[in-house]
């Protein structure tokens, strides 16, 4: 065979620097094994153009996506992504970067990094942010390894860190990767950290506290900064898991009432796609005692040229390769600078607005557990159903055919048949109201014929799972027929 370019065509112009040749030269049966080769050539189909749109056309009709339908999940929504992140990411400037590329032919990109670190601590009022972990739970890890190493620079094996039993999932599961004995506190009967059992439970032995704020009922935590004190007393750390943090933004700053950690959610809370479990951005701050543990490296600034700081005192090191998900961080930035400090403040206005005209409007058709104003979610209860043989799963079954998401069940835990619905700070009034119609549908329904919610959902591409089935003969190998 004769010599092959496999890449050539230079991209200077658009990202500032070009790319050398590649060249693969000798036969190709000397390069790939012999058993991986073809021996005659594939039988393609010829498709027209036509046909081809239609086909992924209708295969994209059959899921659910932000722009068919309302995704009313509780805790990690996938919201409205402007069309105007797509456009500048698609942008070759962007597009065509590469992490091992030296510091002075990505100093736009830098610059996006460096100003979006600076944005997010001011948003949070933390001193120093760090945009390296990929995903919330990755930030959890990230900012609990803090911890740890914080009471190691010290000389001291701390072994517990306290959450309310309402927590996320991960946040325990962060805790166990670092070490770390969770130690549960019950919720009172408002819903918040029960202030006489913490201080019951708090000793020397406490590295930390890890608080989601507002919760996962949806209600702030009014006495966190009683939290932080008594926290601080023994010289833990207060943990923010930033999951809801689109409830505060413009309003409240976490390192304000006086946590020292906090993760965000780039993917949730600024606008950055998460459907499908990825990409995600969970960068971290911490206040100004913390700076030096930083995962490293962090974008810095002398003068007017942006570069990567690799050297910190105390860094916990790399948590992910290279430097996180560069194309998410530009999406979050992008977002920011639309709204400015006046649209982050109509974010978490909308947010609770939303929230609680859903709850009003549902609470003498789903009883609301922990029955108050909320922030950006509630959690409802599906357990009066029960006496109808209907479950919680029937219900989320059932809203698919109504065209809407399923929201979150059966979490958080404390509530039973749990219903955990978020309707974000970017749906319209319209749209809540056509979820509120379906729901109290739903409700007479399960009252006068629940074989309907059983069997739900009846009209979409796939009908309902045996999920028991499932677990135990999971098959997911994929097999190839010619006459497909």
């Amino acid at each position: 065979m004769e010599t092959k370019t496999i890449f050539e065509k230079s991209v200077k112009g658009r990202t500032g620097y070009s790319l050398p040749k590649c060249e693969i030269k000798g036969d190709i049966k000397d390069i790939f094994p012999a058993k991986i080769l073809r021996k005659e050539i594939p039988n393609l189909p010829e498709v027209s153009e036509l046909d081809t749109m239609r086909h992924y056309i209708e295969i994209s009709a059959k899921n659910h996506f932000i722009e068919k339908g309302f995704y009313p999940l509780g805790s990690c929504t996938m919201k409205y992504n402007p069309k105007i992140n797509d456009i500048v990411n698609a942008l070759p400037g962007l597009t065509h970067l590469h992490p091992y590329q030296p510091e002075d032919t990505i100093q736009g990109a830098l610059q996006i990094m460096y100003e979006l670190q600076e944005m997010l601590a001011e948003i949070s009022g933390m001193a120093a942010v760090s945009l390296q972990p990929v995903a919330g739970a990755h930030g959890e890890f990230a900012g609990v390894n803090i911890i740890y190493n914080y009471h190691k620079s010290k000389g001291e094996k701390r072994t517990k860190i306290i959450m309310p039993d309402s927590a996320h999932g991960t946040n325990p599961a962060s805790c166990a990767l670092n070490s770390f004995d969770v130690v549960e506190i019950k919720s009172n009967a408002e819903g918040k950290v029960d202030i006489d059992a913490l201080r019951e439970i708090i000793d020397e032995d406490v590295a930390g506290f890890m608080l989601t704020n507002p919760n996962t009922l949806g209600v702030f935590e009014t006495n966190v900064k009683k939290i932080a004190e008594i926290v601080h007393s023994v010289d833990g750390l207060m943990y923010m898991d930033g999951a809801n943090l689109n409830a505060m933004l413009g309003y409240i700053r976490p390192g304000d009432i006086g946590f020292d950690i906090v993760h965000f959610n780039l993917h949730k809370t600024f606008s950055t796609p998460h459907g499908g479990g990825g990409p995600g951005g969970g960068g971290i701050g911490v206040t100004k005692k913390l700076v030096d543990f930083l995962p490293a490296p962090v974008v810095k600034r002398e003068e007017e040229k942006y570069y990567f700081e690799h050297i910190i005192k105390n860094s916990i090191g790399k948590v992910h390769s290279f430097y996180g998900n560069f194309l998410v961080m530009a999406r979050a930035y992008i977002y920011l600078k639309m709204l400015g400090e006046k649209g982050l403040r109509r974010v978490a206005e909308n947010a609770v607005i939303n929230a609680n005209y859903l709850m009003t409007k549902l609470k003498t058709h789903f009883p609301i557990p922990y029955q108050r104003d909320v922030m950006h979610e509630f959690v409802a209860s599906g357990e009066k159903f029960k006496k109808y043989e209907v479950k919680t799963l029937d219900i989320a079954k059932r809203l698919l055919d109504y065209g809407f998401h399923a929201p979150t069940i059966y979490f958080p835990l404390i509530v039973h048949e749990a219903i955990m619905i978020e309707p974000t700070e970017t749906e319209s009034k319209e749209t809540l109201d056509n979820f509120i119609k379906a729901m109290i549908r739903i409700e007479k329904e399960a009252e006068s014929n629940p074989e309907i919610l059983k069997n739900a959902p009846l009209n979409t591409p796939v009908g309902r799972l045996d999920e028991t089935a499932a677990i135990k003969n999971l098959n997911i190998k994929f097999e190839f027929s010619p006459n497909m």
